[in-house]
């Protein structure tokens, strides 16, 4: 098997190659021509696709999961047209984008009462289940873990100016940098209410600037440059709530997915 680590490719060309099973992994494409390209069976994480035009392919049995924004299919921008449905099937979605004080407010008290059933659910499933990954997801806790570091990095560092508000069990992106004072430990296998414990504690960092939150400071900016992660000047106050409010939406819908596949498989004889 060949392995290509840390080389400058550009400008090469690839003509009749087969790349049937390969892995690229933090690999750029950007400005490529691809012709001819079988896409079939593809896994494709993490990527993005910023003014790419794709003409003349065919896409049969496609599933997509991330964020749409200008995406014109046959002459048609078809992200409003998903933004709508998905908020035709689930009405609080639409509440998750505020734009005063209350809104936050109200939007975070969802929140917080969808995830009490999520959790309430999963306590019906063995603990080794909320270890198990699906289709190379996150597990459950590890979910869990990663809203714990999205909270204390957007709230704990951006707003509150703690450059360092991490727990050890804190878990980035998969696709993160390794900096060197933020926790990545993936492997870790903490219990379900040692990592309930400390999101009850970034909850709450969460509820009390929600409860004091006003005009002035949602139309503010905040900077952090120490350093570690997010590291911004001017970064509108709004949107790192914004990012929170997101990250546990999309999380918690990821999750009950999952769970619903592991207690389709454990059916299964």
């Amino acid at each position: 098997m060949s392995e290509f680590t840390e080389q400058d490719l550009t400008g090469a060309r690839f003509e009749r190659v087969n790349l049937r099973d390969a892995t690229l992994s933090e690999v750029s494409l950007k400005g490529a021509g691809l012709r001819g390209i079988d896409f079939s069976e593809a896994q494709i994480r993490a990527a993005w696709f910023y003014r790419t035009r794709l003409r003349g392919v065919e896409l049969c049995d496609v599933q997509i999961s991330g964020e749409l924004q200008n995406v014109v299919v046959n002459g048609v921008d078809i992200a409003p047209l998903v933004e709508a449905e998905l908020n035709r099937r689930t009405p609080d979605r639409a509440k998750m984008r505020p734009d005063d004080p209350d809104g936050f407010r109200q939007a975070w008290t969802i929140l917080e009462r969808l995830w009490e059933g999520t959790v309430a659910r999963v306590r019906t499933f063995p603990e080794a289940d909320l270890h198990r990954g699906v289709d190379d997801e996150w597990s459950f806790i590890q979910t869990l873990r990663h809203l714990n570091f999205a909270s204390a990095a957007w709230v704990g560092r951006m707003i509150l100016g703690n450059p360092y508000p991490w727990h050890q069990l804190d878990l980035p992106w998969d696709e993160a940098p390794k900096w060197a004072d933020i926790p990545r430990d993936r492997e870790a296998r903490p219990t379900l209410d040692e990592v309930l414990a400390i999101r009850r504690d970034r909850q709450t960092m969460v509820r009390d600037v929600l409860a004091s939150l006003t005009d002035e400071q949602l139309a503010s900016k905040v900077t952090q440059t120490d350093p570690g992660w997010p590291q911004l000047e001017n970064c509108p106050l709004k949107e790192c709530l914004r990012t929170v409010l997101n990250e546990e939406w999309e999380h918690r819908l990821y999750a009950e997915r999952d769970l619903t596949a592991l207690e389709q498989e454990s059916r299964i004889p």
